[in-house]
């Protein structure tokens, strides 16, 4: 009931605002408020706010409330814990990846080549140039290992 006279009030005043806001000439705005003023009286008409009143200061409901939180909590936590089985943990899965480098390398290097290639038997200061001027060294270095 108290309800009731609460949102009553709010529409009156909210259409007394409308009243004075067209009185203005300002035809839009008037209309606009008089239609939010309008909503609290058309809640408690339909009895959505009765609804919520019962919900919001029932102790059961929000007993439920706390009940459904903790149900997604635990749903969550599992989700995770699951995860984390199957993927397994961080040095498993860094053991993954290591493994995963070393199956991308070629199957006779003993490491990736990182750096310029240069061959050891080779004098550094000999460098193979093209006729454009470019260096090859590292082709043929890498060509040299594989017996090409």
């Amino acid at each position: 009931m108290l309800t009731s006279t609460i949102c009553a009030a709010v529409s009156a005043a909210g259409l007394g605002i409308a009243a004075l806001t067209a009185y203005r000439k300002r035809f839009l705005a008037a209309t606009r408020i008089a239609a939010f003023s309008l909503v609290p009286i058309g809640l408690v008409l339909t009895g959505i706010v009765d609804w919520l009143t019962d919900v919001v200061f029932k102790p059961s409901v929000w007993a439920g409330f706390g009940i459904l939180a903790l149900s997604a909590l635990l749903f969550m936590v599992s989700r995770v814990a699951e995860r984390r089985r199957i993927d397994g943990g961080r040095k498993e899965r860094r053991a993954a990846e290591a493994g995963a480098r070393r199956d991308a390398m070629a199957p006779g290097a003993s490491a990736p080549s990182l750096g310029p290639g240069r061959s050891a038997s080779r004098p550094q200061g000999k460098a193979t140039k093209s006729a454009d001027g470019e260096d090859f060294s590292d082709i043929e270095a890498i060509l040299k290992k594989h017996g090409i």
